[in-house]
């Protein structure tokens, strides 16, 4: 019936509007620090089978069915953690991470993790991560004493400090892994929280446990790829206007039958 081509439609529709949502917010973070863009998964609804393959028959065993489907539905979005580029940032204090793993840091007294990198020293000497709200400390806690003159940190993350002519060394980065990088919750502002479907977090130093290496002075750049996520938005665009044109087809077909009684 033309009500159900109008009902497939229009979850059509929702589940593209929804697509759109993505595709927008991919576009608008292409230029975050470690951005890890997400796609849009969908699956269909339930089927009316008006006749069951393998139906007994006059004729004997049908080979196939007779079935529609009543439309679609947005199944889940999946996020891509994919490597962004690296680029040079020069920043004293500025790390990427090659590979897999995580930072994690203070999150109002419970464990976040992030990827960015851009990493600045607080009143107290204490590696923090910025952002528009607040200031969250890399755990564990690493202190830059006041009068060091350079910094470098290792690809193993060793922090060591010029001071008073003297290098030394005063703590370590380590990086986290998860079972299901998939499970990880995104709370906004770079942060990733973990949750049951990620799995606990496994700490170890960089390059080791299958865990990436560090670049000092790095920032990784985000892993929207703006071309990419254009064609996506196209093809949302024309798979919406399609599915409004299917609605407009079937509310044509229901005047129609309204009308045949003038006849």
């Amino acid at each position: 019936m033309s009500l159900r081509a109008i009902h497939s439609a229009a979850s059509g529709m929702e589940a593209h509007q929804f697509s759109l949502d993505v595709v927008a917010n991919n576009l608008a973070n292409a230029s975050t620090t470690s951005f890890k863009r997400s796609r849009t998964n969908f699956e269909d609804l339930f089927y009316q089978n008006e006749k069951l393959p393998g139906t007994d028959s006059t004729a004997g065993q049908t080979g196939v069915g007779t079935s529609v489907g009543l439309g679609t539905r947005v199944a889940s979005t999946s996020l891509d953690f994919s490597q962004g580029s690296l680029r040079d940032s020069n920043g004293d204090y500025d790390m990427a991470i090659v590979g897999r793993g995580f930072f994690q840091v203070d999150d109002n007294g419970a464990p976040a993790y992030i990827r960015a990198g851009n990493f600045t020293r607080n009143a107290n000497g204490l590696l923090v991560v910025g952002s528009a709200d607040s200031g969250r400390i890399l755990q564990p806690q690493i202190e830059i004493p006041t009068d060091a003159t350079d910094v470098s940190i290792s690809a193993d993350g060793r922090v060591n400090v010029l001071s008073a002519g003297q290098i030394t060394e005063v703590g370590q980065v380590n990086l986290y892994r998860f079972a299901n990088n998939q499970g990880l919750l995104q709370k906004g502002e770079n942060l990733y929280v973990e949750t049951p479907a990620s799995g606990a977090a496994v700490s170890s130093v960089p390059g080791q446990d299958g865990l990436g290496s560090i670049r000092h002075r790095v920032l990784e750049a985000s892993n929207v790829e703006p071309v990419r996520e254009l064609v996506d938005l196209i093809k949302t665009q024309r798979n919406f206007e399609l599915n409004s044109q299917t609605i407009k087809a079937a509310d044509q077909m229901l005047q129609l039958i309204s009308n045949l009684r003038q006849f």
